[in-house]
C-alpha cells in the first residue's frame, strides 16, 4: 500500500509518499489529494522538522526511489555528499565512473523523486552558479544556507 501526506516546511509544502517500510517520493509543491499517513511518514516528518531547525545533518529512513539503474547509481552518489559540501555536475559524473555522461548525470540530477533526503540541491554548476533545481532555485539557495554553505554567486536558470 502506497501513504501520503503534506508536510509544511520553512520552504513550503512537501508532498511526501510511502510504502510500510521505505520513503518513495518527497517534493515540493505538489498540489495533488493525499491519503493516510503511516509510521515512515511520521518519522520523515520528525526528521525534516529537526532538519529545518538546524539539528539534523542526515536522515536515517528507508528510501526505495523509483528509477532506471543509471538514475538509482546517482542518486545513491548525491547521498555520499556530505551535509554542508556541494560538488559539480562534471565531478558527480566522475564519482559514477561516467566522465562524459554530465548531462545524463543533470538529468538525473533533475528526476530525482526524494528531494533533500537524497540530496540534489549539493550539486552545482562548475562555475560555482546554482543551477537547475525543481523546486526553484530559491530553494536550493535556502537549503545551502541552512547547511552552513553560502552561496554568493548569481542564479541562473538551465
Amino acid at each position: 500500500m502506497r501513504y501520503s501526506t503534506m508536510i509544511e516546511t520553512p520552504l513550503g509544502p512537501m508532498r511526501a509518499e510511502a510504502d510500510e517500510t521505505s520513503v518513495l517520493a518527497l517534493e515540493f509543491d505538489r498540489a495533488e489529494p493525499v491519503g493516510e499517513s503511516n509510521k515512515v511518514l511520521e518519522t520523515l516528518r520528525r526528521q525534516l522538522n529537526e532538519y529545518f531547525a538546524g539539528d539534523r545533518t542526515s536522515f536515517n529512513v528507508s528510501l526505495a526511489p523509483e528509477g532506471t539503474d543509471f538514475r538509482k547509481r546517482v542518486w545513491a552518489e548525491l547521498q555520499r555528499i556530505p551535509h554542508s559540501e556541494t560538488i559539480s555536475y562534471e565531478e558527480l559524473a566522475l564519482r559514477i565512473g561516467k566522465p562524459t555522461a554530465t548531462r545524463a548525470v543533470a538529468q538525473a540530477n533533475g528526476a530525482n523523486p526524494i528531494c533533500v533526503l537524497i540530496p540534489c540541491h549539493r550539486v552545482i554548476g562548475s562555475d560555482g552558479t546554482l543551477v537547475g533545481y525543481g523546486g526553484g532555485l530559491w530553494r536550493k539557495k535556502r537549503l545551502l544556507e541552512l547547511e552552513g554553505r553560502s552561496h554568493n554567486l548569481p542564479l541562473f536558470e538551465q
